[in-house]
């Protein structure tokens, strides 16, 4: 297995990934980097921008920065560290090393601010390599290693501080270069054995040639013995160096822009989530049941970091529900899983591809989000030809793990509050769709007490703004255009006004949903509505789309909307949702949808809107308010509250606030 794989595997992987163009910003070694890129990938083009000491960034790259997929930047240690580090024996003064660390951190921070140009003017997906430790202590005693006086703990705590500086950026990320060199072995390409400690680069086999043909002593004799090739006493393994280097932006990239993303594994019981049969090798009184050590153990936790990540997780087993449930404590002495870990897990004799179907009509997938494990080969072909889309792994249990934790389709940039919270929130589901059933539908959403608010994402540094481009990236179902959005494209279009985002949050008498869905809108029109499927159902998309058509007319001078609905491979749910709320097709052209002038769009009546927040920016209070509640005539009927957000407090029926100016 090659270790660009190993450590980023590609098992999961569906949708080639190529990047189109990437920016290099950094020293001598960026350009190597550069070199070595355009070998792996000769179809990308790789710009490289110097950058050492002090030196400013240009005011533009050679292209637009929108044009580039990600930028690289490497900040040199020996920049940071300066040559000072040479003379050891000054570490031996514990000032001399506060003076150097503060020194080198304020460097760090200036640099990397002056680096991170374009990604704060354009949001542009970045990643910051960090420092390779070197592969030795080399304090002058052991007694005074790992006390901070070293060169490697200087370096490793500037890795911490580096990681803490990008943070504080939006779209940035650590590329980690010394975990790459840690894992395949920095004895293959690390020069600390014969440069210093700050350089922190990359041998190469040729470096003998130097010492062979010394131009300094022609046409005298060089050395008495002749030094052999570097590579006959240093194995030199650059090349599987720069394959993981630069397998690392591809697979970052893929989880930047969520492509092929994981939210659901399905797990079989028997021989895959542990070793043996449970009706058969951990009955009460056996007393000799299956080793847990390795593979399940670790398979174990991995479930929790899943759980985590707010990947859900669910069983499918041809089993004994009974048997399972009075044996599982045997398998799991010390609680490390519990069946309530699960959602709407399945453990019955029905077919696997039966029950799969239920689990993902249950939590509102579809087969491209899904992976099964299972380590029959006959059950995991069942269910691959029932489910093409769904990806199915299972025949070596070592390999597991590994690919759960590691791969770019488990992982996503930032942990939202709904990524957090959705096991919990799609368990409250099912008691809701257990009130659903027992109810007449009308009934059911008349008692439901569903309470929307809407808020403008008017600048990317607001809070909802990750999750919202979360959303945007990764709905398939309820997304009426299937348009994806990549971070620097999104925090332009919000920053610079070029048109608007409306987030939603909803709640009913079982769940908190949280944000679940985005409307974008540009002059009239509805460019684009995506919504989480777990509200599916309740009517929310009609009540959000009234809403949002009664802002888009008191913003325009245009009475008509129109709205853009196109088909892809997935998007059933919402095909209806504009007919649905009064809209009309189009003869022109099918995929526009047109509310006329005057007409209100439907209304759903169960869903009350508590609040709507929006920048005062174009929007006629006054125009948008009587629309709303025409008997309502004077201000101070309105109850407007001076206030430095220019809060609107209204008391009709449905005791909603409106804040026309919140930022």
């Amino acid at each position: 297995m090659k270790t660009s794989e190993f450590l980023f595997p590609v098992d999961l992987e569906v949708t080639p990934t190529e990047l189109k163009s990437v920016l290099l910003i950094g020293s001598c070694l960026t350009d190597i980097y550069k070199r070595q890129f355009e070998l792996r990938a000769p179809d990308t083009r790789f710009d490289y921008i110097v950058f050492n000491n002090a030196a400013n960034m240009p005011d533009n790259p050679p292209l637009e920065v929108s044009a580039y997929d990600l930028q690289l930047i490497q900040i040199p240690l020996r920049t940071l560290l300066t040559d000072k580090v040479v003379r050891a024996f000054n570490l031996n003064d514990p000032g001399f090393v506060s003076e150097l660390l503060q020194n080198a951190k304020a460097c760090l921070a200036m640099m990397l601010d002056s680096a991170m140009k374009y990604n704060v003017r354009n949001g542009i997906l970045s990643l910051v390599s960090n420092f390779i430790v070197p592969q030795q202590r080399i304090a002058p005693s052991l007694a005074d290693d790992f006390i901070g006086l070293d060169i490697a703990s200087i370096i490793e705590e500037l890795n911490e501080y580096l990681a803490e500086l990008v943070s504080k950026y939006k779209n940035a990320f650590i590329a980690d270069v010394n975990g790459i060199a840690g894992s395949m072995g920095k004895r293959y390409f690390l020069d600390d054995t014969t440069y210093f400690y700050s350089h922190g680069a990359i041998f190469w086999p040729d470096w003998h040639e130097h010492e062979r043909m010394p131009h300094w002593t022609a046409p005298n004799p060089g050395r008495i013995e002749e030094i052999p090739p570097i590579n006959s006493f240093y194995e030199n393994r650059n090349e599987e160096f720069f394959d993981c280097v630069y397998r690392q932006l591809v697979v970052r990239y893929r989880t930047a822009t969520q492509a092929d993303q994981v939210k659901l594994v399905i797990f079989d019981l028997d021989n895959t989530l542990w070793r043996g049969q449970i009706a058969e090798h951990y009955r009460a009184g056996l007393g000799n049941w299956p080793y847990a050590d390795g593979w399940p153990m670790g398979l174990w936790e991995a479930v929790h970091h899943l759980r985590w990540r707010g990947i859900l997780t669910s069983i499918c087993s041809k089993n004994d529900h009974e048997i399972v449930k009075q044996n599982w404590n045997n398998v799991f002495e010390l609680g490390w899983l519990e069946l309530d870990d699960f959602v709407c897990p399945k453990i019955n004799w029905n077919p696997k591809a039966e029950n799969i179907r239920d689990i993902m009509a249950e939590v509102g997938l579809t087969p491209k989000s899904v992976l099964f494990i299972d380590d029959n080969p006959v059950e995991r072909e069942a269910v691959k030809s029932a489910f093409p889309a769904m990806r199915v792994i299972g025949s070596n249990p070592f390999l597991t793990r590994r690919i759960l934790l590691w791969s770019a389709e488990t992982r996503v940039l930032n942990l939202t509050d709904e990524s957090k919270n959705r096991e919990t929130m799609v368990k409250k589901q099912f008691l809701r769709n257990d009130a659903k059933a027992a109810l007449p539908r009308e009934e059911f959403l008349s008692g439901l007490g569903c309470k929307l608010r809407i808020k403008q994402l008017a600048k990317a540094d607001q809070p909802e703004y990750t999750r919202c481009l979360e959303l945007v990236n990764k709905t398939n179902q309820f997304n009426t255009t299937g348009e994806r959005w990549r971070a620097d494209e999104f925090a332009k279009f919000v920053n610079e006004g070029q048109g608007r985002v409306y987030s939603f949050t909803v709640s009913d008498k079982f769940v908190n949903y949280g944000l679940v869905g985005v409307l974008i809108t540009q002059d009239n029109s509805i460019r684009q509505f995506v919504m989480s499927c777990r509200v599916l159902g309740m009517e929310i998309e009609i009540a959000v789309i009234r809403e949002i058509t009664e802002l888009l007319r008191s913003s325009t001078d245009v009475g008509f909307i129109t709205a853009r609905l196109l088909e892809t491979n997935e998007n059933t749910p919402c095909r209806q949702v504009y007919v649905k709320s009064g809209f009309v097709g189009n003869s022109a052209d099918s995929s526009v949808f047109v509310l006329p002038d005057l007409q209100e769009p439907v209304a759903a009546d169960h869903v009350r809107t508590e609040e709507i927040l929006v920048s005062r920016h174009n929007f006629n209070f006054d125009k948008w308010y009587l629309s709303r509640y025409p008997d309502v005539a004077s201000a101070n009927e309105r109850g407007i509250i001076a206030s430095a957000e220019y809060h609107y407090r209204m008391y009709g029926k449905e005791e909603s606030r409106f804040c026309p100016d919140y930022l």
